[in-house]
Order: C-alpha cells, then sequence, then structure tokens
C-alpha cells in the first residue's frame, strides 16, 4: 500500500465527509493505493455514526473510535499503530489541512530521501494575537532547544516513513514533538514544506491557551528523557556533585576563616550562627540526595527490560 492518511478527530462530523471524498479525489488521480484511518477521540456529535457511513461506501476507510476524550498523541500513536502504508501522511479533520498537498509529500518522503517531512503554514489565518505569536515563540523555543530547523513543529500536516511512526511512542501532549521524538530515535533526515492553510469550515476550534504551558513542559521533558532515560547518573550524579562540592568547599572556607579569626584574636561568630554554614549544609545535604538518586535511577534501569532497546536497521551477511 502507497499511503495511509491518519486523522485524529473531535466533534468534526460537519467536516469529516468532505475531507474523505477530497482525499479519495487526490488519491485516484494521482493512482495511489491507500487507506483513511479515522481516530474519533470520543466525539460526542455523531462523528464515528457518520464514519460508519462513509467506511460503507468506501472500503480504504477504517475507523477507530476512543471511549473518552484522550488526546491528539493518543489517537495518532494508535494510527501509527495501526497504519499499513509506506508512506504516513497525518492531517487535522477540519479542513485546514489541504489534500492536495499529498502527492508532494509522498515524492519528498519516497523519492528525495526525507525520513519525515514537517508542513509549515507560512501564511495563516488564525487570529495573530491568540495563536500566532505565541505559536512563533513556541517554535523558536523548541528549534533552539532541539537544534531541528522547523519553522512549524505543531503543524498536523505531517509526512513520515513507515519506518519512523513503528519506531515512535507518542502519549501525553508529545504529538507537538513528534520532529524531536524521530531525531532522537535516530531519523534525523526531516524536511520541512510549505503548505496551504485554510479557514476553518465548520465547528469550532480546540484550541486552549494552556496548550503552550504545557507545552513547554513537554518540551523539558522529552529533551530531559531524551538524553538522560538511559544514564540518569550523568545527570544526577553531576548536578549532585557539584552541589556537594560547593557545600564541601563553602565549610572549608568558613572553617579557615574561624582559625585565621581564632589565631589573630580576632572576635568572630560561631561558625554554626552563620548563614553560610546552614548555606554550605542544604548544599551539602541536597548534593547527596541528588547522587543517590542518580545511583538508584542506575539500578533501576540496568533492571528494565528496555535497557538495551535498540533498533537495527539493517543486517547483512550475517
Amino acid at each position: 500500500m502507497d499511503i495511509s492518511v491518519i486523522v485524529p478527530l473531535l466533534n468534526e462530523v460537519e467536516s469529516i465527509r468532505e475531507l474523505t471524498d477530497w482525499i479519495k479525489k487526490v488519491m485516484d488521480e494521482n493512482k495511489f493505493t491507500y487507506e483513511i484511518i479515522m481516530v474519533d477521540d470520543g466525539s460526542k456529535d455523531g462523528s464515528f455514526e457518520e464514519i460508519d457511513r462513509l467506511i460503507e461506501a468506501n472500503p480504504n476507510i477504517k475507523g477507530i473510535k476512543f471511549r473518552r476524550n484522550y488526546g491528539k498523541s493518543a489517537a495518532l500513536n494508535v494510527g501509527f499503530e495501526h497504519c499499513n502504508g509506506d508512506v504516513v501522511i497525518t492531517m487535522d479533520a477540519d479542513l485546514q489541512d489541504s489534500p492536495d498537498e499529498i502527492p508532494e509529500l509522498y515524492k519528498m518522503i519516497k523519492d528525495d530521501g526525507f525520513d519525515l517531512v514537517s508542513g509549515w503554514k507560512k501564511v495563516r489565518y488564525d487570529s495573530k494575537l491568540a495563536k500566532n505569536i505565541p505559536s512563533k515563540l513556541f517554535n523558536a523555543t523548541t528549534r533552539m532547544m532541539s537544534g531541528i530547523k522547523l519553522h512549524d513543529f505543531n503543524c498536523g500536516l505531517k509526512a513520515y516513513k513507515k519506518d519512523v511512526v513503528k519506531s515512535i511512542e507518542v502519549y501525553g501532549e508529545m504529538h507537538r514533538y513528534i520532529p524531536v521524538i524521530a531525531k532522537w530515535a535516530g531519523f534525523s533526515n526531516i524536511g520541512e514544506k510549505v503548505v496551504k492553510h485554510r479557514k476553518r469550515a465548520h465547528g469550532t476550534s480546540k484550541f486552549g491557551m494552556n496548550r503552550f504551558i504545557n507545552g513547554y513542559l513537554d518540551l523539558i521533558s522529552i529533551m530531559f528523557v531524551s538524553k538522560f532515560s538511559k544514564k540518569p547518573m550523568h545527570f544526577f550524579g553531576a548536578v549532585g556533585s557539584i552541589m556537594f562540592f560547593i557545600g564541601i568547599l563553602a565549610a572549608v572556607i568558613l572553617g579557615i576563616q574561624k582559625i585565621i579569626a581564632i589565631c589573630n584574636g580576632i572576635p568572630m561568630r560561631r561558625i554554626a550562627d552563620t548563614t553560610y554554614f546552614y548555606i554550605s549544609l542544604v548544599s551539602i545535604a541536597i548534593g547527596i540526595q541528588l547522587f543517590l538518586t542518580g545511583f538508584l535511577a542506575e539500578l533501576i534501569g540496568r533492571n528494565s527490560p528496555t535497557r538495551n532497546s535498540y533498533i537495527i536497521e539493517k543486517e547483512k551477511n550475517f
């Protein structure tokens, strides 16, 4: 099969028939073999009943319904688990992503050799204050921290090699960082394509301002897990050691100052009465705790069934 199109949706009953008809038209014109996987994330407006009717008319459409709303990441992840196409396309169900972009995205994966291609909505029709400005700040921060030069990490329109989606797991609200997750899984050939952004035709936006706060927290989480999940001692041990030696150094300096004061007959408060003594004591305690945290995490990691998880791309003459 050439292409799997995964469409996560929530209360988009007015849009999904038009979207699937548009996707079918593009696929037929380009003679692609395809499947459309509609993942209903707990809709309450009859979206899955509409998907049922669409499946009767087009056997290339498949439907998955969650019992309740789990979020876009869960919807994408289950779509990745069920897809069979050589190239996987993800797009939103609100008709703001154009299926006309699919042939070029397919070409960039199959012919140009990209592992992942992310859409860039260079011209947007969203509210500038509510979405555009925060989105620019969010993307700039993600570029700086991840080293991936994309303009629009959160664009729903993306294309992937099948190997990519079968090698990664998306959970929580990590769908914003799929390019980062893919990079840390070893798929570093990540491209970008300017795509057309359309105004929402039906329904209401699922956008909320809390996604920017959650987004930055998720970015910190994914960067930490990606770098240190297999070697926690490198982080906790290093930070703990620094804290410990700062505390010891401060205590030594206080001791030397006290000895000098005694030798020269200079009146000086007891060391235990100074603020710096307690700062050094807390620093030593925190350092020991962090070091032990790293040590325990390392022991847990060594007993984890995924301690040696890796992906073999090719084997030859083995």
